[in-house]
């Protein structure tokens, strides 16, 4: 369920301007927007000078309308630059922050060294679960090791007990 059906929209921001919101409209493929496909669409606008931004964003609508958005590349046919915008988040009312709409910054022209890439997901995946670890939230983890449960509590108390009865509902297989 990582594809979307709804309506998705690009605004594209330059050293010279932007887009505005445009509809991703036609694909290179016959059904866009599913779980592990890249899509291509074109977008036709002025030269924007190097790019530093984009918005990408779903109208919300539609069965299965939340959709988990690895990166955007934009490839420059101007200058054959390509200008990568990571995400690796969900765009969902339902999972995440719960935001349709994400405001991505370019992370490089071209390809990015792989170390810098990983450090990039890092920072990207600890936005995607701080939430977790929020004030006066319990984490539990069922150890299938001690088929029992884990509990990191809220004042910093570990329980490692093993109890055998899930008391908090949140379970984080470990």
């Amino acid at each position: 369920n990582a594809g979307t059906e709804a309506d998705v929209y690009i605004s594209v921001y330059g050293e010279r301007g932007d887009t505005g919101s445009r509809q991703l409209l036609r694909s290179q493929k016959s059904k866009k927007f599913l779980k592990g496909q890249t899509d291509t669409f074109a977008v036709e606008a002025v030269h924007l000078g190097h790019l530093y931004k984009i918005v990408i964003r779903h109208s919300g609508l539609g069965s299965g309308n939340g959709w988990f958005l690895d990166k955007v590349v934009i490839k420059d046919p101007v200058t054959d630059t390509d200008y990568t915008f990571l995400c690796h988040r969900w765009l969902d009312q339902g999972q995440d922050d719960g935001s349709i709409a994400r405001e991505l910054a370019v992370t490089a022209a071209k390809v990015l060294p792989g170390r810098q890439e990983l450090e990039l997901k890092r920072q990207e995946t600890w936005a995607a679960e701080k939430w977790k670890f929020q004030k006066g939230n319990t984490l539990q983890f069922y150890s299938r090791l001690t088929h029992g449960f884990i509990c990191l509590n809220p004042d910093s108390r570990v329980d490692a007990l093993g109890e055998k009865k899930n008391k908090y509902g949140k379970v984080f297989f470990m």
